[in-house]
């Protein structure tokens, strides 16, 4: 058994000995991308699994080990994680666990912390807590991210937003049902043995794009076009919104998610904001731009892969911040910021009037800039049909659905569509 080592602050350290012998268990939020990533962490000498549990027991494990009071999603992936330690499945004398700390003013950074206190409570403080950041808050030797696996990790998150992009326009339409999961399954094998090639995306993406064009499909007046929004965990987790695509595919729609590209230029363009109306840290605004500049030439490259094709994809960046403008400041940045009320106001330009917004309890930044703005938007757009729905350890996915399928009601009225339908 790997040595145990701490730091001056009481820290247990992940060491390099613990790398060669421990399985990281690191909670999942776009099925897609992250497994993606947990190829791409065993490929670089890690032993990673990707929790993918669900059921009610996750949710009344977080309530032991968290405070009531703290946001849906850090209850969430706490009582994920201690849930797979008690499974009887992981040594957990060789387990460490891994949580992205964003370093920003949103509690996410503080996800670790309660994970640290949950395992004290559970007598289990021997089980590591990495910390995956890119703001310098916690090092260890036996997690590095070089350039190079970083590279990868990026490269990969492009793969996946562009495969959920052109998936979601497939499946509602699909002539063989599972042609379009099977398809995936294929191509994540393919993109493994490709190492995720970051100087073959464009060609990759066009084969990519032309695989799913080939899938059988039948075009239906009656699927819905439903756009997700919300805090970042709960839009795109199926455990963190019970499981929220599914249930609207079974209701005849057609999903679109913004890509977790999108996000990432958000945060990178916070220092470029930043000094541009404060004056304020020359040297990161430096470095931001040009991280956000290697960011929107990947949107790019999505973007081209399905231009000229019947897919539509995302708006760039700078487009979908000028359509927030007469709303709020760029300045706007806790949590999902500016960035969630410009995702609504893109889909109503692009005629995704039909919006769910996933609403975690305890996230303020999300109320404000998500449901807060649901009245200004109807009040522009009449033809906006947002329903904000709330996710939180006492909701049930009875009540959620029930209000999701009175939006989808108004959606089919609105599209002359038979009630019966």
């Amino acid at each position: 058994m790997a040595e145990l080592i701490y730091d001056e602050n009481g820290r247990l350290i992940f060491t390099e000995e613990m790398r060669k012998e421990y399985t990281i268990l690191m909670p999942q939020m776009l099925p897609i991308h992250f497994t993606f990533l947990e190829r791409i962490f065993n490929n670089n000498g890690y032993r990673t699994k990707l929790l993918t549990t669900k059921g009610r027991r996750i949710i009344d494990e977080g309530l032991r080990c968290v405070h009531n009071d703290t946001c849906y999603p850090a209850l969430l992936t706490t009582g994920q994680m201690i849930d797979a330690l008690k499974s009887g499945e992981y040594d957990i004398n060789k387990t460490a666990l891994l949580m992205i700390q964003s370093g920003g003013g949103c509690r996410a950074s503080n996800y670790i912390h309660l994970i640290r206190k949950a395992l004290k409570m559970n007598n289990m403080e021997h089980v590591p807590v990495v910390s995956m950041n890119m703001a310098g808050l916690e090092k260890n030797p036996g997690f590095k991210i070089t350039p190079k696996f970083l590279a990868e990790m990026i490269t990969a998150v492009c793969y996946g937003d562009l495969i959920m992009l052109v998936a979601n326009q497939v499946r509602p339409y699909e002539v063989n049902k599972g042609d379009t999961d099977r398809l995936i399954d294929e191509w994540t094998e393919k993109l493994v043995k490709l190492k995720f090639s970051y100087i073959a995306f464009s060609k990759i993406a066009g084969e990519i794009v032309r695989d799913f064009l080939n899938i059988p499909y039948k075009p239906d007046p009656e699927v819905v076009r439903v756009g997700i929004v919300g805090e970042i965990y709960i839009k795109y987790s199926p455990l963190g919104n019970n499981d929220l695509q599914k249930f609207l595919e079974s209701e005849k729609c057609e999903v679109y998610s913004p890509g977790l590209i999108d996000f990432l230029i958000f945060l990178s363009d916070h220092h470029v904001v930043e000094t541009e109306l404060y004056h304020v840290r020359y040297k990161k605004y430096v470095a931001s731009t040009a991280v956000k500049g290697f960011f929107k030439s990947m949107q790019n490259k999505i973007i081209k892969a399905v231009r000229d094709t019947r897919f539509f994809g995302p708006t760039p960046f700078e487009e979908e911040k000028k359509l927030v403008a007469p709303y709020m400041s760029p300045a706007n940045k806790m949590g999902e910021g500016w960035l969630l009320t410009a995702e609504m106001l893109d889909m109503i330009s692009m005629g995704i009037n039909n919006i769910v917004c996933a609403q975690p309890f305890g996230c303020l930044p999300n109320h404000i800039i998500g449901k807060g703005m649901i009245r200004k938007l109807r009040e522009n757009y009449p033809q906006a049909n947002i329903v904000p729905i709330d996710y939180d350890p006492g909701a049930t996915a009875v009540n959620q659905e029930n209000r999701i399928k009175l939006m989808l009601a108004v959606a089919r009225q609105q599209m002359d569509i038979p009630a019966e339908a």
